[in-house]
């Protein structure tokens, strides 16, 4: 999983590209923490390249998530591709975390 960031406006965009799995999944934790202890707490995660999300994928979606809540801020995703999409769905984590279809969608959600 290569993991990217830049900043847009008042919103941290981090790009994600690859799988979100045991394996890549603290990696990701790791990046939200740090991006949150600097003190950004609005990120949208741009999915357009993940292409596959595991149970502890979704662990660290959530995590990243109540990081960026407690922060004072919040997480949005963005861009799901149709079965990540469908593992979010079926796992209730759509109810959890704000979905928006582009990246755009996103960041305005986060202003």
């Amino acid at each position: 999983m290569d993991i990217a960031e830049k900043t847009e406006g008042a919103a941290v965009v981090v790009s994600l590209n690859g799988r979100l799995d045991g394996v890549t999944a603290p990696d990701l934790e790791a990046r939200i923490t740090a991006i949150v202890e600097r003190g950004d707490v609005r990120v949208a995660l741009d999915c357009a390249e993940m292409g596959y999300v595991s149970s502890a994928g979704l662990r660290a979606l959530l995590i990243s998530a109540r990081k960026c809540q407690q922060g004072g801020g919040k997480m949005t995703v963005a861009a799901l591709q149709p079965d990540c999409r469908s593992v979010m769905e079926m796992s209730g984590f759509l109810a959890i975390i704000e979905c928006h279809e582009t990246s755009e969608a996103a960041i305005a959600a986060l202003a």
